[in-house]
């Protein structure tokens, strides 16, 4: 059974859980597989205020005592819709946390699986934009786990993470905010920022952030190619549990 840890934030989950019943090769409803979320939105402190020193709370502890209840009712596969949860500070922790409570789980890791995709699927790509949170943008967590494949991350200057940070945080306007439908001025910012970032080089852009799939939909921005981390940690999902169910890339 795959489980999904929600409320990080709660569009985000839905979103991922969408993906999973959109990439499983089902033909009526008995054909998919069981997919159980709990959303516990209220308990996790956000990740990025976190990483940001706003609050000493490290949503670690939350998240892992939402895998736990997963894996209660049967989860034997995890995936968190946070690429900031998957900062070492956090992610470290939650795995720490499962090994020490002998929690037997696989936990996927949203970051790695985006850049295997990349490897794999768009070999021919090597200098990758990626937008995200400021919480993010700030620990490097795409750069150092892009490297690792042998690709270059491209990253927003200061003046433009502030705004992407916006477009996904601001009370007026920003996707935490509107996640349904999408502020008009959010998905504004992030196209524009997919523009500057290909302008910088970027030979492709990583939606880093599960918020901004919600906004940016389209898998091209003009001639820029979009991809979506979200889509990928669906597809393995459902590879970890039945590779037979998931629809080719």
């Amino acid at each position: 059974m795959i489980g999904i840890v929600g409320g990080v934030g709660p569009y985000a989950g839905l979103d991922l859980m969408k993906k999973i019943f959109d990439e499983t090769a089902a033909s009526n409803d008995q054909e998919h597989l069981p997919v159980v979320m709990i959303s516990e939105s209220h308990k996790i402190a956000d990740r990025t205020s976190f990483l940001l020193d706003k609050t000493k709370t490290n949503p670690a502890f939350a998240i892992v005592e939402v895998i736990k209840k997963l894996v209660s009712v049967g989860a034997t596969v995890v995936g968190i819709p946070c690429n900031t949860a998957h900062s070492p500070h956090i992610f470290q922790v939650i795995k720490q946390q499962l090994r020490e409570s002998a929690t037997k789980v696989t936990l996927l890791h949203m970051v790695e699986e985006t850049a295997r995709y990349l490897t794999d699927k768009v070999a021919e790509v090597k200098k990758i934009g990626v937008l995200s949170t400021t919480g993010t943008h700030k620990t490097k967590i795409y750069p150092q786990i892009l490297q690792r494949f042998g690709l270059q991350a491209i990253l927003p200057d200061t003046t433009l993470q502030k705004q992407v940070h916006r477009a996904i945080y601001d009370p007026e306007f920003g996707i935490k905010t509107f996640s349904n439908p999408v502020n008009e001025k959010a998905k504004e910012i992030l196209i524009d920022a997919i523009s500057q970032l290909e302008q910088a080089g970027a030979d492709i852009v990583v939606l880093g952030c599960t918020e901004l799939p919600l906004a940016i939909t389209q898998r091209k921005i003009g001639n820029c190619p979009i991809i979506d981390p979200t889509r990928i940690l669906a597809k393995a999902l459902i590879r970890a549990v039945d590779p037979n169910k998931l629809f080719p890339f």
